[in-house]
């Protein structure tokens, strides 16, 4: 008979487990605001895909008494990992922050590319570049998705999960927009933002030549940039916002049509004592 993990209950721990479909996930409750106080646990999960998840992680999931969770992934995500699970009385919701077409070709020599092919487009650098650019883009061009959730968030979206493909980069912006949003320190999204780097957290690599050459000390150093978290993408992501809109209320403000009011709201929901 199958052993179902324990669901905690909401209060002043984290719920932080090791499910075995699911990779990455996370409570970000505990982390401080600026005024002192701390988010509330139970409130707000990260992770990596649904998709994979066994019945002992549905089971977990659905106990979490989440209202929604959204999914950052986009078609192309979908075909490769398949859609996510369905959990009894959640609404999913799809806000793809990435197109599918873009980089098609990139992503294809990831996954089927030999050394030299890898070499090209990821050696000297050019992998980091590549995902700094991609955080700068997301922040920049999907203003209208984060001011979605947001909003989401503020009205009656909360338990909520949010998750991409591997729970670290669009997942991982969209956890920092919101934390920004309620006064979380820069610093502390950060540390959470590190976690995915963890060995049981991290994203499976997938190639299609698995042998040693295939997956090589020097194939994993190169694509080590596209699946690892690393401070230079966040700090990317957070110096478009001061450059564009000069800081952060400006940035929800202008940027993404989130005013007091609304952080307010969120800040109700998701931080204590407020």
């Amino acid at each position: 008979m199958t052993q179902l993990p324990e669901v905690p209950q909401a209060g002043p721990e984290p719920v932080d487990v090791d499910l075995t479909g699911v990779r990455n996930f996370r409570d970000v409750g505990g982390l401080p605001t600026a005024d002192g106080r701390t988010v509330r646990f139970g409130r707000l999960y990260r992770s990596g895909h649904l998709a994979h998840a066994t019945e002992s992680d549905a089971a977990f999931l659905a106990g979490l008494g989440l209202h929604t969770v959204f999914d950052f992934r986009n078609a192309a995500d979908h075909k490769l990992d398949g859609l996510d699970i369905d959990l009894p009385g959640v609404r999913n919701v799809s806000i793809p922050l990435s197109d599918p077409a873009d980089g098609a070709e990139f992503w294809r020599l990831v996954r089927d590319g030999n050394i030299e092919q890898l070499r090209s487009i990821l050696a000297d650098g050019k992998g980091t570049e590549r995902m700094v650019a991609s955080y700068r883009s997301i922040i920049k061009d999907r203003t209208a998705e984060h001011s979605r959730v947001l909003h989401a968030l503020a009205e009656d979206s909360v338990p909520a999960l949010m998750h991409c493909a591997a729970g670290k980069d669009r997942a991982g912006l969209s956890i920092a927009v919101t934390l920004l949003a309620v006064g979380v320190e820069r610093e502390a999204i950060e540390a959470d933002y590190l976690k995915s780097n963890d060995a049981h957290r991290r994203y499976k690599v997938k190639r299609s030549d698995t042998s040693a050459t295939g997956m090589s000390a020097e194939v994993m150093e190169l694509l080590n940039p596209l699946f690892g978290a690393h401070s230079d993408y966040l700090a990317a992501a957070f110096a478009t916002i001061d450059e564009i809109w000069g800081g952060t209320d400006r940035y929800f403000l202008e940027g993404l049509k989130v005013g007091p009011e609304t952080r307010e709201k969120l800040r109700e929901r998701l931080v204590e004592g407020a």
